[in-house]
């Protein structure tokens, strides 16, 4: 696992060190930083991969504009200076990147600093190179910015750039058909994701359902409520929440997806009771899978799905310092005053304990 990144230079990022858990959630008022972090990451996935074209930051989840601003604007001399990003695994070994752009027409982000300069002091071995090697690619490598959207995980049709899922979703209906088609071997992975679909009390099962040529994909699912001689509906009478958690379930499942990725307003789209058990259920996949994710969110429900008391799981409040730096705050479980119940994280967040609610109203 990841387990530190620092960032200087990016964005509304000055300087910032964030010590990462298995599951972390980032909470903030809307513009305090919360996604410039995550892209700071994708950039040094970017980078790692010798793919610094703007044609390839997009489909990572990177908000692509004129490179003086990608870095911080608060100084003048910051739009000439590198961003840099390190993060570190094992507590022992680094990986850094240091990231340059002439700001000319044209021109792309390069990466000053080459593999071999890499900071690694864990492995003193000859096989120090493949242990690396395996390190990066569960790890920094793949890692994506995962924003679902209804109009693409109903589209079964379509495949994003980078597969096997794009961060809209593209790519969902060939990676359900390939654990399918896997499953006749190994049912596990696709009866762990129906069995998890199971938190909608309507759900009963699905079949992938290829088109022929010229015809559209389908995902056909059936209610456990209808008749039983009625046909199975598909994904573009699906409810959206369903598609979310199908979208979610294979994510943290498949062996195909990353090791490490990032998934922006995890809440969208569903009933704030799920929200807390949905966490709770990502929690156990990430463990099980050997997963790590970075989750953003406004829904204070996100928060009730947590235990704070597993150092796997970790809370952070997002905020701009009084020069406007996006900084971090680590949330430890609150303790209650002498005499008093404990206080629920979303009553603790709502009520303004824990920060990251605007002050301006």
């Amino acid at each position: 696992m990841i387990t530190e990144i620092q960032i200087e230079n990016y964005k509304s990022i000055q300087n910032l060190k964030i010590n990462l858990g298995r599951v972390n959630v980032f909470i903030g008022e809307n513009g305090c930083g919360k996604s410039n972090i995550l892209e700071a990451i994708a950039l040094a996935s970017a980078a790692g991969n010798d793919k610094l074209d703007n044609e390839f930051l997009a489909p990572r989840g990177i908000r692509v504009v004129e490179p003086e601003l990608m870095r911080s604007a608060f100084q003048q001399e910051n739009l000439i200076k590198e961003i840099k990003i390190s993060l570190k695994w094992d507590k022992e070994s680094e990986f850094s990147f240091e990231l340059h752009h002439d700001n000319k027409p044209y021109s792309k982000w390069k990466n000053n600093i080459e593999p071999p300069k890499h900071n690694v002091t864990v492995y003193k071995t000859d096989s120090a190179p493949s242990l690396i090697e395996k390190a990066l690619k569960h790890s920094i490598l793949f890692f994506l910015i995962y924003a679902p959207e209804n109009t693409a995980l109903r589209s079964l049709n379509e495949e994003g750039r980078i597969q096997p899922l794009g961060i809209k979703g593209e790519g969902l209906f060939k990676l359900l058909r390939v654990i399918s088609y896997e499953s006749y071997e190994s049912p596990d992975q696709i009866n762990e994701i129906k069995e998890k679909l199971k938190l909608l009390d309507w759900f009963e099962d699905f079949e992938i359902a290829q088109g022929s040529f010229g015809s559209e994909n389908r995902i056909q699912i059936r209610d456990r409520y209808l008749d039983e001689n009625l046909p199975f509906f598909d994904q573009r009478s699906s409810n959206e929440g369903f598609l979310f958690l199908m979208f979610y379930f294979t994510l943290f499942i498949s062996n195909y997806t990353p090791k490490f990725f990032a998934i922006d307003n995890i809440d969208a789209s569903l009933n704030p009771k799920l929200c807390t058990r949905l966490i709770k259920e990502l929690v156990e996949l990430a463990k099980k899978h050997d997963k790590q994710v970075i989750l953003t969110t406004h829904n204070p429900a996100i928060l009730d799905g947590l235990n704070l008391d597993d150092e796997d799981q970790r809370l952070f409040t997002i905020y701009r310092n009084i020069s406007g730096h996006t900084k971090a705050k680590r949330i430890l479980k609150p303790q209650p005053l002498e005499g008093q119940k404990s206080v629920k994280l979303s009553e603790s967040f709502m009520r303004g304990y824990i920060g990251g609610l605007p002050e301006g109203f």
